[in-house]
């Protein structure tokens, strides 16, 4: 960028999550070529991982430095070698949540404009600092204000330490707190309403049907079904946002209740239904005779896939996980419909629960029935639903 005639920016950016995935938050500064600081950014994100966190810490500091000028070249300085690596493009992004929201980093500027630097954490304490602000009013129930920051403050060295002291990505105040319904109030939770799709064809003959099958549509039954959630949630009246899998049957699920309701829906790749493989299709018993041994060695480990290059609830897992948080960072403090699968349904009750794997094969979930979770601010979930199909009845 030598020789240029555009303003230059420098943006500090940072994020961090007491848990990892947990209550999580970024904070962004940008500064002017001579180090003056011109605008800061933080925020409370929900429960989120620090790699979630520093890239919406990067987005902010972005976005911020395009507010003061469009024009601008700009030298990002992170001390997260991870999005530093990434974003100058010499490491993969392989989750595709990351590449999400490196694609949205990419955005803000044209290509070209913005140039990356790694450093050490100890020259990066005011965008520490105010992902440390933004973690703490998030534990408060509130968001990070920069009328109450004290970052630059304390990079001069006058100001205390945070709530709770440690770094932004080292866990510090909320990493071990009381759970959930003890202790001081932690405002609002990012609430999941786990809607289970309605009745297809195959749903009666209880045939496997994931992903990898013929992505069958809703049956007359699956349509009635999802109708009637869609009258109960209106009268429920919570529900701020609807997201669904790909899959055809949980789009005509969601697009009835979203219509009923008046709002858009977003469609999450990472919360569909597990491939099958072979199996898809077929009922247990036709799957226990063509394909015993990997029957059996799927009901023994949730590592095991089924034939064909199916895919092992291990997978489901880390993808569903994955999805959960962006879902979360997005919707920190709101009612989210989530309509999915069975296997994700029951693989987000198992986390929330901290269960072990095999109670995924001990859950019982109807079609179209609903489950719901709530995630606080400390990072503990709450299973407050499982499996309620009285608005079927």
């Amino acid at each position: 960028m030598p020789g240029s005639s555009r303003r230059e920016f420098v943006v500090e950016a940072d994020g961090g999550s007491r848990g990892n995935p947990g209550p999580a938050g970024y904070g962004a500064v940008v500064r002017d070529a001579a180090g003056a600081v011109l605008a800061e950014d933080a925020a409370y994100v929900g429960v989120a991982s620090n790699n979630v966190a520093e890239y919406r810490g990067l987005i902010a500091g972005l976005r911020a430095a395009r507010a003061l000028d469009p024009d601008a070249e700009v030298r990002v300085r992170m001390d997260s070698k991870l999005v530093v690596e990434q974003m100058s493009g010499r490491w993969k992004i392989k989750h595709p949540g990351m590449r999400e929201l490196a694609a949205e980093a990419r955005d803000v500027f044209p290509p070209g404009r913005v140039s990356y630097e790694w450093i050490p954490r100890e020259k990066n304490k005011h965008a520490d600092r105010l992902a440390n602000e933004a973690m703490d009013a998030g534990r408060r129930g509130g968001q990070w204000s920069a009328a109450g920051s004290r970052a630059e403050l304390d990079e001069e060295g006058g100001a205390g330490a945070p709530e709770g002291s440690g770094t932004a990505a080292e866990g510090g105040a909320g990493a071990a707190t009381a759970a959930v319904g003890w202790g001081g109030d932690l405002g609002a939770p990012t609430t999941l309403l786990l809607l289970r799709h309605g009745e297809t064809d195959l749903t009666p003959q209880k045939r496997f049907s994931g992903s990898g099958g013929t992505d069958p549509a809703l049956s007359a039954a699956g349509r009635a079904q999802a109708a009637a959630a869609a009258a109960h949630l209106a009268a429920r009246g919570t529900v701020q946002a609807v997201v669904s899998s790909p899959l055809r049957r949980c789009r005509e699920t969601a697009d009835a209740v979203a219509g009923r309701l008046g709002l858009d829906v977003r469609v999450d790749d990472g919360v569909r239904e597990a491939d099958f493989g072979a199996w898809e299709g077929l009922t247990f018993a036709e799957v226990r005779e063509r394909h015993p041994g990997d029957l059996a060695a799927w009901l023994r480990s949730t590592k095991a896939a089924p034939t064909g290059d199916g895919e092992s609830f291990a997978e489901v897992s880390r993808r569903v996980a994955l999805s959960r948080d962006k879902i979360l960072a997005r919707y920190a403090g709101r009612t989210v419909l989530l309509v999915t699968h069975v296997t994700p349904v029951k693989t987000l009750v198992r986390l929330a629960l901290g269960a072990p794997p095999e109670s995924l094969f001990r859950m019982e979930l109807s079609a179209a029935s609903l489950s719901e979770v709530a995630y606080y601010a400390d990072g503990h979930a709450s299973v407050r639903l499982l499996n309620d199909t009285a608005h079927l009845r």
